[in-house]
């Protein structure tokens, strides 16, 4: 069974790979999309959404590309779904873009993906959205693992939406939720070193004041694309009561209906544990 809906999920990303079917239903998809946006519009909307960009690799296996032509596929997609989650008023969204074990990938492929993250950062500084929508952007994970020019350039694209407070955009680079747990607790514990608190007033509320999600709402929904159905560390603390959505494409195959049947997979949820 699990053999066969691999093979599924790389027959559906080969056919959207070479764009074969939607061209020719295109039509039908912009009917469909307008039904599902009219029909979530009606219930609940997520305040805060994490998306587990993966796949790109796999895409640009499938076409015979190097690696990091996925990853700019990839984010171009991303630039897609910052406008899907604006015209639903999403408030947050989580991207994981860089794992700490993605630094053990190939020199060359770390590299394409460093200056694409750098590229990426100084778009969004200079993107006149950021500013109109009042955006924060904030980088999160372990920074001082990240090169210098990328770390700079994340520094001063904080400073620079700092202020803003009607959405906020956290892209997470040199991130694990293990090491997001290990640098909470260690704060924590400095706090105790110093005075600040006791051990006997450390709770789950002091740790996760101390995440680096601190003061954002609960995470609602997590969608991960390319059909692997795990977390990867990705918000392992802030994950513990979400919705998790596995969609089989690919991240560079991600269309806009299948994010939106994450956001009406996540209303149906809702509405099975508020009639239970």
């Amino acid at each position: 069974h699990i053999l066969m809906m691999g093979v599924a999920t790389r027959v559906k990303n080969l056919i959207l790979c070479n764009g074969l079917i939607p061209k020719v239903l295109s039509p039908i998809y912009k009917l469909y999309e307008r039904q599902l946006l009219s029909e979530i519009r009606k219930g609940p909307i997520p305040k805060h959404v994490g998306v587990i960009l993966d796949g790109n690799r796999r895409w640009a296996r499938m076409l015979g590309k190097m690696p990091w032509e996925g990853h700019k596929r990839g984010y171009d997609r991303v630039k897609e779904l910052l406008e899907w989650c604006h015209q639903l008023n999403i408030k947050v969204l989580t991207l994981y873009a860089f794992s700490i074990e993605n630094f053990q990938r190939p020199k060359r492929e770390v590299q394409e993906l460093m200056q694409l993250v750098e590229k990426g950062l100084r778009e969004l500084m200079q993107n006149p959205k950021i500013y109109e929508r009042r955006v924060r952007v904030r980088v999160i994970g372990r920074l001082e693992m990240l090169p210098e020019n990328v770390r700079k350039t994340a520094l001063e694209l904080e400073k620079r939406t700092r202020n803003h407070s009607n959405h906020i955009l956290n892209i997470a680079l040199a991130y694990g939720g293990r090491y997001e747990i290990l640098d909470a607790v260690r704060k924590v514990l400095r706090m105790v070193k110093e005075g600040v608190i006791s051990i006997d007033q450390i709770d789950e509320r002091i740790i996760e004041k101390n995440l680096y999600t601190a003061g954002l709402p609960k995470l609602d929904l997590i969608i991960r694309t390319s059909g692997e159905e795990r977390l990867s560390g990705f918000l392992l603390w802030q994950s513990i009561n979400s919705e998790l959505y596995v969609c089989d494409v690919y991240w560079p195959n991600f269309r806009k209906i299948d994010f939106l049947r994450a956001i009406r997979s996540y209303q149906l949820s809702r509405r099975m544990v508020n009639h239970n």
